[in-house]
């Protein structure tokens, strides 16, 4: 008998050779039928796979997140094999399951279109009815080589050929398809029911630019068809809320062949932008924060003072003057460093919480640009919180409100991630250990879940990742809080201590934005254009009927002026149900019709975007104090 533990900490005895399976049956019938999986000692494993050792077990079901992943991934096989059979000759790459979905890289003769989806999907759902099992094999590093070599797979043979020479090779085979892969997979291909081929794209192999272009087809797959059709609607809601699509239509901003990655903002997402930083100084002085501004070009000396020189010179970019190398700040890190040692700091002087608006500027390549998703040049919402070792959890823990203030006011939930030491590191492991932990412990003061991300925190410090949720159920990444060690070091940053000696601070490095730019894509699809009131760039937008009553309403566009609010008169020759759905179709929060019964009572007739109703009449003066008080408070998020 073998001890298996659960994810509950119980305990049970089995025999050895008891499959998975079998575990989660001898727990219970539902839950074995529910079962597609488990991790034994944190690894995934096939339903099928024997426990011949006593080892922590924790039972997958199909509808959890790591089930739908084993479901897409033997999915992308299917998809695998639904090619191999309409179009022979093609060479099959790497097919792995990806967030919420699923790819696979062909080598084909064929030019794969949109069109092609439909007669790959009847061939996958015939192969699916035949319900093959998935079934895997270990060899020996050569015989795998020899078996893929014989059948032409020359990408198969160079990943095989990167392992080691010891390496024991898995592949799984279902009716009449190999392919290569680790696994695990579903039982049987009877399983793979509900799926949905989505687009296309080329990849090149292994992702390096000097290798063959390949053709990659993207798709997804559920375990209940309800959940396919709430994704596919998502998507078809993603591109009508996509920010590159409105940012043109709400004259936000534009993007052009002259500056690739490079943002125009137009008077509308200027007044949007500004509010998002008048917003976060605010919060920032309320919180002692100081504002500085740190030049955009510094010398090579500074980047390989700050490390970005070594780990960081292939994102960023150079310049010479006066025959000396410069480069444009990716980061705004070092400015605030050569900031700090301007003087001589007290311990009390710290915590000293230093914030910037800083435009930064990084090399990314133009298949990676997406609209203000992912740009050259942005503006990072940096702060440098310099302390002394005392003070660390403290100050964390004020980021992580901060942090969290700022996200309810948009209405964001979010999720959070520890990344831990990567590779790159500088630094012992003694202090990353210490640093990690002083995260760990603020989390949990705070009540906050979160997840290990093992080898992603930055070079120079472990980091708390605050990942976005959006109306649509994607995440982003913006908030981040870096604890670091290093650069007080590098900088030979110093304080007198209480003793009179000089130390060494400890420092923060955070941004709650993350990026302006970036954070106005994602209101933008949050709110699919339809911004608060307190962002909107137009906030009302006053409809007279007719001429006659023009006057009247430039009386109370005046009135709004005086209290800053963003107004428009709508003046044309046009006819008022016109300018209502303009203003509908701009998004406009506000829209006031007035007319003769208005300007007689002092009244206005307000229609609210995205309502369907004829205007409800209300006096002038309790309009104001309406919207003055919605502005106040930052409430009065508009309808979707």
């Amino acid at each position: 008998m073998i001890r298996i533990t659960l994810k509950d900490g119980s305990v049970r005895e089995v025999e050895q050779g008891t499959t998975i399976l079998e575990l989660a049956g001898s727990i219970s019938r539902s839950i074995a039928k529910a079962t597609i999986g488990g991790k034994v000692n944190g690894e995934t494993k096939d339903l099928l796979f024997p426990l011949n050792e006593s080892a922590k077990v924790e039972i997958i079901p199909l509808e959890s997140e790591a089930g739908l992943e084993i479901l897409r991934h033997s999915t992308a096989h299917l998809l695998a094999q639904a090619v191999q059979h309409l179009f022979p000759g093609t060479k099959f790459a790497i097919g792995p399951a990806i967030a919420n979905g699923f790819y696979y890289d062909f080598d084909s003769e064929h030019v794969f279109i949109p069109e092609d989806f439909p007669v790959i999907e009847a061939e996958m759902l015939r192969l699916a009815k035949a319900n093959n099992p998935f079934q895997r094999k270990e060899l020996a590093r050569q015989e795998a080589l020899e078996f893929f070599a014989g059948r032409g797979e020359k990408y198969k043979v160079e990943l095989i050929e990167d392992l080691p020479e010891d390496a024991t090779i898995s592949m799984y085979t279902q009716g009449d398809f190999t392919d290569l892969c680790a696994g695990p997979h579903v039982p049987a291909t009877g399983i793979l029911k509900v799926f949905k081929l989505l687009n296309l794209a080329g990849a090149y192999w292994r992702g390096n630019e000097n290798n063959k272009m390949l053709q990659r087809i993207y798709g997804t797959a559920f375990a209940k068809t309800a959940d396919l059709e709430d994704y596919l609607f998502k998507i078809e809601e993603a591109k009508r809320r996509d920010h590159r699509k409105l940012g043109l239509e709400l004259d936000l901003f534009s993007l052009h062949e002259e500056g690739p990655g490079f943002p125009f903002f137009h008077p509308k997402g200027m007044i949007l932008r500004n509010e998002l930083e008048d917003f976060w100084r605010q919060e920032h002085r309320k919180r002692d924060y100081q504002e500085i501004k740190t030049p955009i070009i510094l010398n090579q000396a500074l980047w390989e003072q700050s490390g970005h020189w070594d780990h960081y010179q292939d994102n960023m970019y150079f310049t010479k003057i006066d025959d000396d190398n410069y480069a444009v700040k990716p980061m705004n890190c070092p400015g605030g460093m050569i900031m700090y040692r301007t003087r001589m700091r007290s311990y009390r002087d710290l915590p000293m919480r230093v914030g910037e608006l800083g435009l930064v500027h990084r090399h990314e390549l133009s298949g990676a640009l997406n609209g203000l998703l992912r740009v050259r040049n942005f503006t990072q919402d940096d702060a440098h919180i310099f302390m002394l070792p005392s003070q660390i959890k403290e100050e964390i823990v004020g980021v992580i409100e901060l942090v969290d203030y700022f996200y309810k006011i948009f209405g964001f939930e979010y999720n959070v991630e520890l990344s831990t030491k990567p590779e790159n590191s500088m630094g012992a492991d003694e202090t990353w250990e210490m640093a990690t932990r002083v995260l760990q412990e603020a989390l949990e003061e705070k009540g906050i879940d979160y997840k290990v991300n093992p080898g992603d925190g930055a070079f120079y410090g472990p980091k708390i990742d605050f990942h976005l949720r959006d109306c649509l159920d994607r995440t982003w990444q913006c908030g981040t809080i870096q604890l670091d060690f290093q650069m007080p070091e590098k900088f030979d940053l110093t304080y007198i201590g209480e003793d009179g000696q000089k130390h060494r601070p400890v420092m923060i490095h955070r941004v709650v934005y993350g990026s302006i730019e970036r954070f106005i894509a994602l209101l933008t699809e949050h709110y699919a254009g339809a911004f608060p009131v307190w962002l909107a760039p137009v906030q009302v937008r006053i409809l007279p009927i007719s001429e006659k009553h023009h006057e009247y309403a430039k009386t109370i566009e005046k009135q709004m002026r005086d209290l800053d609010i963003r107004v428009e008169v709508d003046q044309r020759r046009e006819k008022i149900n016109y300018k209502i759905r303009e203003a509908q179709t701009e998004k406009v929060p506000f829209a006031l019709i007035v007319g003769d019964q208005e300007a007689e009572a002092g009244s206005v007739a307000v229609r609210r975007y995205g309502e369907k109703n004829a205007g409800v009449k209300m006096p002038a003066a309790d309009f104001l104090a309406l919207i003055s008080e919605i502005i106040k408070n930052k409430t009065g998020t508009t309808k979707t």
